[in-house]
């Protein structure tokens, strides 16, 4: 189990050794800083690397000393770590325990972590839709543009009962919000990496819009593969 924090970059693609076209996501992985290692054994219970991602300014006064753009508890969390450049992005990846020897605290991980061909999951922020209908929301149909139908194309429909229960049951499917929400899409592939650039190339889209977080984790469902 291994995993990295991202940034996306957007969408291009590649050509395989067979010469198919393959579509890619761009993932950006540079700098990623393990922070602490957590094992089963401490007071935290269980297994994992804390790690950071993304640059930090300085904050320059004339007559003032440098300060990192971020608040005093998050920059003292990687003072206290012996780490000198902090991250903005701060994520948990679980990893075995017996894996945790394989790393060290404040070494920096990159696009090398993964092969090609290794399977993913990824996580991420899904672009935000607002307020939404029922056909965008859920896929539904609509009605018929003819035959009567007037000034009901986009609607639900009927959502409750007469006299028995007489009521709305919970979870009708609804207009409301839509997106904006954590997303993870499983079973993803590595299709190459750009070590140079510090990105890795994922096969398929990925959730988020351009510039969004994204967390690549070793695929659960693929570990005996």
């Amino acid at each position: 189990m291994k995993g990295l924090i991202g940034r996306k970059v957007g969408m291009t693609q590649v050509f395989d050794d067979e010469g198919n076209r393959v579509p890619v996501t761009v993932v950006e992985v540079e700098k990623n800083v393990v922070i602490q290692k957590k094992s089963a054994h401490g007071k935290d219970g269980y297994s994992a690397l804390k790690l950071g991602f993304g640059k930090v300014k300085k904050l320059e006064k004339e007559g003032k000393e440098p300060k990192w753009r971020l608040n005093k508890p998050r920059v003292g969390v990687f003072q206290q770590a012996g780490i000198e450049e902090p991250r903005r992005h701060v994520r948990e990846i679980r990893v075995p325990e017996e894996a945790l020897d394989d790393y060290e605290v404040g070494q920096e991980l990159g696009a090398e972590l993964f092969d090609l061909g290794d399977w993913v999951d990824v996580t991420g922020t899904s672009k935000g839709r607002g307020f939404s209908g029922v056909m965008k929301r859920h896929n539904f149909a609509g009605f018929p543009a003819t035959h009567g139908t007037h000034e009901y194309f986009r609607h639900g429909g009927s959502i409750g009962m007469s006299a028995d229960p007489a009521r709305v049951l919970a979870g009708m499917k609804m207009p409301g919000q839509y997106g904006n929400e954590t997303v993870t899409i499983q079973n993803l592939q590595i299709a190459g990496t750009m070590e140079e650039d510090n990105a890795v190339l994922v096969k398929g889209g990925i959730p988020g819009s351009k510039g969004g977080i994204v967390i690549i984790r070793s695929a659960i469902k693929k570990m005996g593969v």
